[in-house]
């Protein structure tokens, strides 16, 4: 029995000085490169202090469970469009913090749910869920072709939209 648990510290500290060699190596690449890049988050730059969910399943849970309303935004990595949209909303105080409000999600594929895609699955889209886990069809932005689209230029509706989803989950619960 006691050389077993010494052969599974032994593993234990093996297993250990890998991963610190690893991150050792790590460092010194960096150094050389001329801005450190950060790990990437669940963010993916849409605001890295904000905690973000991983999944649809999970965010739907944490909205039922917290009571908070969730916010989804489907965006593309290589779209223009979405890169112009997290850029303004990552460096716009007051919607980063509104958005401490939500349970968040920002997604780069699409999920099985039709709910999600109500009028097509363009990029980006914000919508917006409430605790009773329902689609907020009434919270759209300017555009009668892409209902859930924001532009840049609408970051100031995005925000009232959001303040919009907060107001109505008071007086609706």
């Amino acid at each position: 029995v006691m050389e077993k648990s010494y052969m599974s510290m032994f593993l234990l500290l093996v297993a250990i000085s890998c991963v610190l060699a690893k991150d050792a190596g790590k460092k010194d690449t960096k150094e050389t490169t001329a801005k450190p890049k950060l790990p990437q988050t669940l963010s993916r730059g849409w605001g890295d202090q904000l905690i973000w969910t991983q999944t649809y399943e999970e965010a739907l849970f944490r909205a039922k469970h917290s009571q908070k309303p969730l916010m989804i935004i489907h965006h593309l990595e290589d779209c223009p469009h979405s890169q112009a949209l997290k850029k303004v909303f990552a460096e716009h105080k007051d919607i980063q913090k509104l958005a401490e409000k939500f349970i968040l999600l920002n997604l780069v594929y699409e999920t099985t749910d039709k709910n999600l895609a109500p009028d097509g699955q363009y990029v980006p889209r914000v919508l917006f869920i409430d605790p009773s886990l329902t689609v907020r069809a009434d919270i759209t932005g300017r555009y009668s072709n892409r209902l859930y689209a924001y532009e840049p230029s609408d970051i100031s509706l995005l925000y009232s939209n959001m303040q919009k989803a907060l107001k109505l989950l008071k007086t609706e619960l």
